[in-house]
């Protein structure tokens, strides 16, 4: 699949409800987290079908509430405020998410009846029918706008929206560390692999020992093997008295080689284009997975472009994929690696004590930077080289969570 082009300029609020919005905006900004928090259970309590498409541990962890609010208030403000950020990357990044899940049009209906119902039980008597109408309008110009574009997305990957799904069989396990595992799937129905550009992830549904269903997005991690595809999960460990991730728990523990799994079509706008221009590639944890398929792509495609490996990690032991992203570094012929861990064994004289610094590493001229990691990582890699004097719009992103405006 590839890039999403840019979006065209949001549609035009009526004259009325824009003069509402912009009157309002502030009180809604302020409750917002309130409204997505009473929208959620509603929702689910009359349609409880839904469980089985959102994230129940980001439900938990309240991070879909909190990102939903502030999609919505920003959107909002990008209607009546010329001067505000472009929402168009964060439109893009959830019509992706959207069309690895299978959401339909109709869904949106049952969204919006619930997202403004909750503004008014959250606001009460300040809910006049004209702010109710203006909200609405603000609500659906912006599942339009989703909506257009992920039917175009459904057809760019020759995806029936009432089919997005496809078995997939586990062919091979891979014990990266003690806590990470690649699995290698091939298509199950005799069809032949989707289009894949490296960088874009898949969703898997999984059906769990308590009869619950759960998706999660993982990067495809290798997209050298043909017929078939590699996904590299993480077990999350649960901190704080919080149990551990459901979903990659039962894949690390349950999943084994034989079995099926139901995976959407590749989805993602985190892709490299191609250009003579030096890359960057700063990932920590987990985030090296959306390293080594562009890694693949350049040695594959362009072994004469200068490329950077920059990664961080807890250990050396925690380095997941370490050794195959070196392999096909050799490929390239201007290619460097360097590695940061909080704990370096005396042994590992290639790597530095502590996190990640880019203030002084050789960087060269018109330097595109792709970095994947926690936010406080692509945050500070982010600030580190706009102090470097390298352009904002010369740095990409790719969040795991919902929280895409946060970045």
């Amino acid at each position: 699949m590839p890039n999403v082009s840019s979006q065209a300029s949001p549609p035009l609020l009526s004259d009325r409800s824009a003069a509402v919005v912009s009157a309002t905006a502030a009180v809604v900004a302020e409750h917002a987290e309130q409204i997505t928090a009473r929208f959620y259970p509603r929702m689910f309590a009359e349609h409880p079908d839904l469980l089985r498409v959102f994230n129940q541990g980001n439900q938990a962890t309240g991070e879909q509430s909190r990102a939903l609010a502030a999609s919505v208030v920003a959107y909002a403000v990008q209607l009546i405020d010329p001067d505000a950020p472009s929402f168009d990357h964060v439109m893009s990044r959830i019509a992706h998410k959207h069309i690895s899940l299978g959401i339909r049009p109709e869904q949106y209906t049952i969204v919006g009846h619930h997202l403004i119902a909750a503004v008014g039980e959250v606001l009460g008597d300040a809910v006049t029918p004209e702010v109710a109408s203006a909200w609405d309008e603000v609500y659906w110009l912006f599942a339009t706008q989703l909506i257009a574009e992920e039917a175009r997305l459904y057809q760019q990957a020759g995806v029936d929206p009432a089919r997005p799904l496809r078995p997939y069989r586990v062919v091979r396990r891979i014990e990266e560390t003690d806590d990470v595992v690649s699995l290698v799937l091939e298509p199950a129905d005799g069809e032949g692999l989707p289009e894949i550009a490296p960088g874009q992830y898949v969703s898997v549904f999984v059906d769990l020992p308590d009869g619950g269903r759960q998706p999660r997005q993982y990067t495809v991690s290798s997209t050298a093997l043909g017929t078939r595809l590699q996904i590299t999960i993480s077990r999350l460990r649960g901190t704080d008295g919080a149990p551990d991730g459901q979903v990659s728990s039962f894949l690390h523990d349950h999943v084994e080689v034989g079995d099926l799994l139901d995976v959407s079509a590749p989805a993602g706008d985190f892709v490299v284009q191609s250009s003579t221009d030096p890359l960057l590639l700063a990932s920590a944890g987990a985030g090296i997975t959306t390293v080594l398929p562009i890694v693949e792509l350049i040695a594959r495609t362009q072994p004469g472009r200068r490329v950077i490996v920059a990664h961080a990690d807890r250990t050396a032991q925690d380095h997941a994929l370490r050794d195959t992203v070196m392999h096909v570094g050799r490929q390239i012929d201007d290619f460097t690696s360097y590695t940061w861990y909080e704990t370096v064994e005396k042994a590992d004289v290639r790597s530095v004590k502590g996190y990640m610094d880019l203030s002084e590493t050789p960087l060269g001229d018109n330097i595109q930077v792709f970095t994947c990691g926690p936010l406080p990582f692509m945050r500070h890699v982010r600030t580190t080289l706009l102090d470097r004097g390298v352009p904002a719009s010369r740095i990409r992103y790719e969040v795991f969570g919902p929280d895409l405006w946060a970045v």
